[in-house]
């Protein structure tokens, strides 16, 4: 979750408030080793909130996971 916050440049308040959820929630969530913990529910709207700024969460072939910014579609440039 940090990482995914970094690559948007936004802060603990920022994600809390995207996603609806308290500011204690999501500091201590990223406080905590390991898995995202908390409530499925929680974990779902701060993984929404995220994906929908543009993160995607990656799981390589034997690489472990992670996370990236979406690539963003060229647009198409009208030839007249």
């Amino acid at each position: 979750m940090k990482a995914a916050r970094a690559l948007l440049g936004w802060s603990q308040d920022q994600l809390a408030q995207a996603a609806g959820v308290s500011i204690p929630t999501v500091k201590r969530l990223e406080a905590a080793d390991g898995m995202l913990g908390g409530r499925p529910g929680t974990s779902a709207r701060l993984q929404a909130a995220l994906e929908s700024a543009g993160v995607q969460f990656i799981e390589e072939n034997g690489g472990g996971s992670g996370v990236r910014l979406k690539k963003i579609a060229r647009l198409k440039r009208d030839p007249k």
